[in-house]
């Protein structure tokens, strides 16, 4: 029973000797006014007066009788109707409970229905799930399996299995990115070409999908290529994020053209033949420390927002990062660039090094805008140093620098004097110093530029 429900009291049956007790105090009552009305007519003077008075006496006594007796009928009818109604009650009370029970039973007969049902769908998608992770769990280990193949044509069925399996999920693409690059990391034997012909598969595999514009784009896929050694690697137009190229030797010629690099790039201690970075796109440091190129590099109309890292590098051809901005400190310190360098019209915003860096050709700073000091102390030029309408916001600093070849300022512009203390130039004509520069002879051969 519910704790609102009202709790009825039981009904009492009606005993017979109440009724009978009713009829004779109906009776009593009756012969009482029968025998009170009888004594005052008997006491009436006259006799004709005196039976009168004694037959509505009887009348009244019988009147009563049938009163009382009335009164009893019409109590024990009430009582009937009341015991009807309260049995209705009852009757609607049993049935509401009833329905209320039938209600409950029939929501919790539907509530473990529903509950079933899900639990049969949970054990139905469990199922389902382990049997596709099962699928998947195979299919990995066989593709995996296929790399360690001696045949280079079963190593390359295992990378294109690895390749459709990540198009085909998504959460595997980290996985199946991470073992193509474990392949890469591991050591190719020496001049085999087949060999070389599944890592440069290996190698499409990974940069086809790292470009927007492919239809099967997988995007935050990190690579880690450190120590790998990478055949003619073309990552132009890739999204690049967190890539580790850490002594990484790229032979033939690498491309990064129209890249766009998401967090660090690090490149450092890597090896290059011909490398092209023009149009790379960079958001985080980009680290080329202890970087050798053998052959052209190309980084026109590179971005690099949070600068760059250049130090002890060495380029042993044609260099040019014309049009290339600069957002953060760089440096190129004990950098050594054996061929010609340009760096006309580059930007740096923030402060430059350039100190004991060398350069075997000339080295072409036209029209380059420095907004932050820009430091070439103990830098070597080979060749001609050219910073015809440059503009320095903040110091240049040439102390100590060596001018091997002419040297040319003009029309550059400087908010402050260069400090060019104890810097050395080949004596001969064709210098074009800034305004107010000293120049002293020191001999026939070299030239020695002080402060004022």
């Amino acid at each position: 029973m519910a704790a609102d429900e009202p709790t009825e009291r039981q009904l009492r049956v009606m005993p017979w000797w109440l009724v009978l007790v009713g009829l004779l105090v109906a009776a009593a009552l009756g012969w009482l006014v029968l025998d009170l009305l009888l004594t005052e007519a008997d006491r009436a003077s006259q006799p004709d007066t005196r039976a009168t008075l004694r037959i509505d006496a009887i009348r009244t006594g019988l009147t009563v009788v049938a009163g009382t007796g009335g009164g009893l009928a019409l109590l024990l009818a009430a009582r009937r109707q009341w015991i009807a109604e309260r049995a209705q009650r009852h009757q609607e009370t049993v049935a509401a409970r009833d329905q209320a029970h039938r209600d409950r039973v029939q929501a919790h007969a539907e509530s473990v229905a529903e509950a079933a049902q899900r639990h049969q769908e949970r054990q139905s998608g469990a199922a389902e799930h382990d049997a596709a992770e099962r699928r998947l769990t195979e299919l990995y280990t066989r593709a995996v399996e296929l790399l360690g193949n001696d045949s280079a044509a079963v190593r390359l069925g295992g990378l294109h299995a690895l390749e459709r399996l990540g198009q085909d999920n998504p959460a595997q693409r980290p996985t199946i990115a991470a073992v193509l690059c474990a392949y890469l990391r591991m050591p190719a034997p020496n001049d085999e070409p087949r060999e070389t012909e599944v890592r440069r598969t290996a190698q499409r595999v990974l940069t086809r999908h790292l470009r927007a514009d492919d239809a099967d784009h997988w995007p935050d896929v990190v690579l880690d290529l450190t120590g790998a050694a990478l055949v003619d690697f073309d990552a132009a137009g890739c999204t690049l994020v967190d890539a580790d190229f850490t002594r990484a030797v790229f032979t033939g010629t690498t491309s990064f053209a129209g890249t766009t690099a998401r967090g660090r790039l690090a490149l450092q201690s890597t090896v290059f033949g011909d490398v092209v970075f023009d149009g790379l796109r960079a958001d985080g440091e980009v680290v080329l420390d202890g970087a050798r190129v053998g052959g052209l590099a190309d980084f026109e109309g590179a971005v690099f927002t949070d600068g760059l890292s250049c130090r002890r590098s060495s380029f042993a051809g044609p260099t040019s990062f014309r049009r290339a901005t600069f957002g953060q400190p760089t440096s190129f310190d004990a950098t050594r660039f054996e061929d010609v360098a340009t760096f006309r019209e580059a930007a740096f915003l923030g402060a430059l090094s350039m100190e004991h860096t060398e350069f075997g050709g000339s080295a072409s700073f036209r029209s380059v805008r420095f907004t932050n000091m820009a430091l070439f102390r103990w830098t070597t030029f080979g060749g001609e140093a050219l910073f015809d309408h440059a503009r320095f916001t903040d110091a240049a600093n040439f102390g100590r620098a060596w001018f091997h070849s002419v040297a040319s300022f003009d029309d550059a512009q400087f908010s402050r004097p260069p400090q060019v203390d104890q810097a050395r130039a080949a004596a001969g004509p064709g210098h074009r110093w800034p305004a107010g520069t000293v120049v002293e002879r020191l001999d026939d051969e070299w030239l020695l530029l002080v402060d004022r």
